[in-house]
């Protein structure tokens, strides 16, 4: 079967930036809706009319993966405003309550650095402007079902962190 929307396509894949740092390796093959929301479009686009055992490397730029970094996703809140053991790598969903920090957006913050009177927090992707290189190869392709082509997505998310040197956090969800 050829790849074209909707269906689901099995990859197994190796990332790295763009020195070449292994960031990422999904060894065992996984599954992702493609068509939705479930792979980047620059993947997406390499994908297309492609069948079972098609190989890539597909260079990924900021604007095609993560985004560009936005340091006004970065703020400084009162270390008080944190519990005990609050350690740079951490990750918070929203700001805490009692935080100062206006305009800044609903979602996930990296706790940066924490100092003695505060904690510097970061709402870019651990990635945002990092230039990716993909490595994928397609081991399955089929039909999405029904219930796969009202949802859009496969509903996991698609990568892990699992290099500490590339300066995110381990376990971080990057997608």
């Amino acid at each position: 079967m050829k790849i074209s929307a909707p269906c689901i396509v099995s990859l197994r894949w190796r990332l790295e930036d763009a020195q070449g740092q292994l960031i990422d390796e999904l060894e065992d093959p996984l599954e992702f809706f493609y068509g939705g929301d479930d792979l980047f479009a620059k993947v997406e686009e390499e994908l297309a009319g492609q069948e079972a055992g098609f190989e890539a490397s597909i260079a990924l730029e900021p604007e095609h993966a993560f985004g560009d970094y936005d340091s006004s996703l970065v703020c400084f809140e009162a270390r008080s405003l944190f519990p005990d053991g609050v350690e740079a790598g951490m990750q918070i969903e929203g700001l805490p309550e009692g935080a100062v920090t206006e305009g800044m957006a609903p979602g996930i913050y990296t706790v940066t650095d924490v100092y003695p009177e505060h904690v510097v927090l970061d709402g870019n992707h651990p990635l945002a402007g990092v230039g990716l290189r993909m490595h994928l190869k397609v081991l399955d392709v089929r039909e999405a079902s029904e219930e796969e082509i009202e949802a859009g997505s496969l509903g996991e998310a698609i990568f892990q962190v699992g290099n500490p040197e590339s300066g995110a956090p381990p376990d971080a969800q990057l997608h």
